[in-house]
């Protein structure tokens, strides 16, 4: 590893939620290719994958997006590209979804002994060690929360090569999700919208300097 570890912490200070970018400045693509790289090489927990990253660069699909995301009104517009972060539904995160034994026998490629041996853990763990099977949502939910592992790589790697992001919550789920049903082919019966994240270059500098908590206010060491 040849970079330093204050070059981490300078892509860290340059990063900020860019509300909006300069329209005319465009990524290239082996830059975008890499800041979806590092997506796609992201952990999850027990590496089952729960996400498909869609670019959305069709201006007509982001503006209809735009009218149901109050977040996003001056960074869908003008960011050179937009991933909009799927996330499976409960019914493929279940410890005996055949998804999961996809997962484990063709891309993990485990021997029927660990597939038998992961998925009692899979198990355990849904059921009682986390509670998750109490709900759909709560088993949504937690899928969800893996979707957040790639987000925050994705905008550290785009920091790192000095492009600019912004991670978009602020939408209305139900409609955007509607947008994607009616408008790219999502089936809403295996997907739902975790959160968008736009990527480009700030038209302005940051309105003012980046604060946190002090590090005694968030550390605690237990010796």
């Amino acid at each position: 590893m040849t970079i330093s570890k204050q070059d981490i912490l300078d892509a860290y200070q340059f990063r900020h939620a860019c509300k909006e970018f300069d329209a005319e400045r465009k990524i290239a693509g082996a830059d975008f290719d890499f800041i979806l790289e590092v997506a796609r090489l992201s952990p999850s927990s027990f590496g089952l994958e729960p996400w498909q990253f869609l670019v959305v660069q069709n201006p007509d699909l982001r503006e209809k997006l735009r009218t149901v995301t109050w977040g996003g009104q001056k960074q869908l517009p003008t960011a050179s590209h937009v991933v909009l972060t799927l996330v499976r539904k409960s019914h493929f995160m279940r410890y005996d979804s055949p998804y999961l034994q996809h997962i484990m026998r063709e891309v993990q490629q485990f021997p029927e002994d660990i597939i038998s041996l992961r998925s009692g853990l899979i198990e355990k763990f849904q059921r009682s060690d986390f509670d998750l099977l109490g709900s759909e949502r709560t088993l949504t939910d937690w899928a969800t929360q893996q979707t957040y592992l790639p987000l925050a790589n994705m905008m550290t790697a785009a920091a790192l090569i000095g492009i600019d992001s912004c991670p978009i919550e602020g939408f209305e789920r139900e409609e955007v999700e509607r947008v994607l049903a009616e408008n790219a082919d999502v089936n809403l019966e295996h997907w739902s919208a975790a959160y968008m994240v736009a990527f480009g270059y700030r038209k302005n500098p940051p309105a003012r300097p980046k604060t946190r908590q002090e590090r005694d206010a968030v550390v605690r060491w237990l010796d």
